[in-house]
């Protein structure tokens, strides 16, 4: 003979498989990686104690100012990101919410990632090299520039090597610096032919450009809305497509003379 549930037994019932879903969602691993502000460093200084730009075969100049290439610091490929971490991320400014895939070769393991983008990080040096050195007509046969930059991989650095190159080497062609004495960070891709691309977490790159004292940032332009989302106050958003209009972007700052691009 079966009895008959209370109301509040059979609502305690059906309540169970909901719970348990509840909670299965809340701990079960997500495909998302969390973001934040990573490490800047000044590609015209020393990183870990070596200098980041060495250049052989050509006359160089001493530069103020800084150059700072930015990061954002993720979790790993294999760190467990549950519900509650993407809700909590969700609503913090400092912090975001990536597709795994978007941060992250799908299908590799920790060491392959780590391989591919240390293969990243060179083409773009080399790209940066080239760029720079076409830009200021100057034979790659003769100059030798060496870059180094510990710990941080992937091509997002491109654009601000360039640049630090053409700094070292030549300023702003008129004898002055091309940060203009300024603390100048950025982000963007840079291949052979100066042609600047989009790279990700620009809104996190800004709060870390400004934490670390930056006051002008480099963003590439297509990228301008997302840089806006959570800009930090005291810092100006220049926007580029190629490494000549960043160059003559950053004269025209330091002159006072032409028109500087705004996003």
């Amino acid at each position: 003979m079966l009895s008959r549930l209370t109301r509040p037994q059979a609502l305690a019932v059906c309540a169970l498989p909901v719970v348990a879903l509840i909670a299965t969602a809340v701990f079960a691993p997500l495909p998302f990686s969390l973001a934040q502000p990573g490490m800047t460093a000044n590609v015209l200084g020393e990183n870990k104690g070596t200098p980041v730009i060495t250049i052989s075969g050509a006359k160089t100049r001493t530069t103020s100012g800084q150059l700072r290439m930015t990061t954002i610091e993720a979790t790993n490929p294999d760190t467990r990101v549950s519900l509650g971490d993407v809700l909590s991320a969700w609503f913090a400014t400092d912090r975001a919410v990536m597709p795994r895939d978007a941060v992250y070769p799908s299908g590799e393991t920790t060491k392959q990632i780590e391989q591919h983008n240390s293969a990243q990080m060179k083409e773009s040096q080399d790209a940066a090299t080239e760029a720079a050195l076409d830009y200021l007509h100057l034979n790659g046969k003769d100059v030798k520039v060496t870059l180094k930059l510990a710990d941080v991989g992937g091509p997002s650095a491109g654009l601000l090597f360039t640049l630090g190159i053409i700094d070292k080497l030549d300023g702003n062609g008129s004898g002055g610096d091309l940060t203009g004495g300024r603390n100048v960070a950025g982000t963007g891709t840079i291949d052979a032919d100066g042609k600047v691309g989009a790279v990700g977490g620009v809104a996190l790159k800004t709060q870390a450009a400004r934490r670390d004292g930056a006051t002008v940032f480099l963003v590439p332009k297509a990228e301008c809305s997302d840089a806006r989302s959570e800009l930090p106050k005291g810092l100006r958003l220049i926007p580029v497509t190629t490494l000549k209009s960043a160059v003559d972007s950053l004269v025209a700052l330091e002159s006072g003379k032409g028109s500087v691009a705004a996003c």
